[in-house]
């Protein structure tokens, strides 16, 4: 069965994990952990995005996090792409480091957050790398102690997270460690790391039970959230889908969208596609690929086989034109 496309809302609260291939580390030293969240403050920084909660373990990345200027997969890619080249470098090693895709999952914040916050930040009581809640307050490589105002991470929103806990911040402070220290026995909960979202109804005995009353419950593995959530999630996505449908109804092609962005620039279509490096011809083409994506709803792969350039540099055009808009 196909994997279904991540959803990348902006402005939305996501869970995202990050795993090394075959389970194999991608930390095999603090300075690997620290220029990791070096290069990912710089990029979520630069993106205007937020993040809440996050920790680093030997295989594995946890982040909650919520997207601004720049989408989900435009900051994962510029901070794994850079990551797995460093790592490789140091550690002499080559090819994959990641498993080919994170994971995302869309969370309803209202419902989520702090539940969120609190498990990410357990992860490393839960492989036993601390035991007590002293030792985790120490723990260097979550956001637990930028909550607690231990250290200071300029690019982690924590005062979002403590106003959830208080007014004051000694207050907030300590309702927070409270509240961490109530999940220390909970263990691993699988609905909040992915699975199909027969999550909120109990389980498959909750969704039978439903489907007994004659109820149904929407459901996306993609999505944490109840099924009104989850239906509203869908709809925006389905939404743009049709708008892309009426588009192509019209007759709509790459060739007709090809044209009219040369002809308003006075560019010709030879020297398009014959790989000019121009700038206004790059600028034509990251455009024409933006517009065949959103209107047509093709690949980048096709894009790039019409434009006769690679589909990394239509991606790349693509993202250019987003972060313009």
């Amino acid at each position: 069965m196909p994997r279904q496309a991540r959803l990348d809302a902006p402005g939305a609260l996501h869970h995202i994990i990050i795993r090394g291939i075959n389970r194999s580390p991608i930390f095999k030293d603090d300075e690997d952990k620290r220029l990791f969240l070096q290069r990912l403050g710089r990029t979520v920084t630069e993106g205007q995005c937020s993040v809440y909660a996050w920790v680093l373990m030997a295989n594995h990345v946890h982040l909650l996090f919520k997207s601004g200027k720049h989408s989900i997969s435009t900051v994962m890619r510029r901070v794994l792409t850079w990551y797995a080249q460093y790592f490789n470098r140091k550690h002499h090693r080559s090819g994959h480091l990641f498993e080919n895709r994170y994971k995302s999952i869309l969370c309803d914040e209202e419902t989520y957050l702090l539940a969120l916050v609190r498990y990410l930040h357990l992860n490393p009581m839960r492989a036993k790398i601390v035991s007590t809640l002293d030792e985790l307050d120490r723990y260097r490589w979550s956001g637990h102690r930028a909550i607690l105002g231990k250290v200071s991470h300029s690019w982690m929103e924590t005062e979002y997270v403590l106003s959830r806990f208080g007014k004051s911040r000694r207050k907030a402070h300590a309702a927070y460690r409270r509240f961490i220290e109530e999940g220390m026995g909970m263990g691993r909960n699988a609905k909040l790391t992915g699975g199909k979202l027969v999550r909120d109804v109990g389980g498959w005995s909750g969704v039978l039970s439903l489907r007994t009353k004659g109820k149904t419950e929407k459901s996306d593995g993609r999505i944490l959230g109840n099924g009104d959530f989850v239906q509203s999630v869908l709809q925006e996505i389905e939404d743009g889908q049709l708008r892309q449908l009426r588009l192509r109804r019209k007759g709509i092609t790459i060739q007709d969208i090809i044209q009219e962005e040369c002809g308003r620039y006075g560019v010709s279509t030879k020297e398009l596609v014959n790989g000019s490096r121009r700038s206004l011809v790059s600028n034509v083409r990251a455009t024409i690929a933006y517009r065949c994506m959103e209107e047509v709803g093709v690949s980048a792969a096709e894009i790039a086989r019409q434009l006769g350039v690679t589909t990394s540099s239509i991606t790349r055009g693509i993202e250019r034109v987003k972060d313009q808009r």
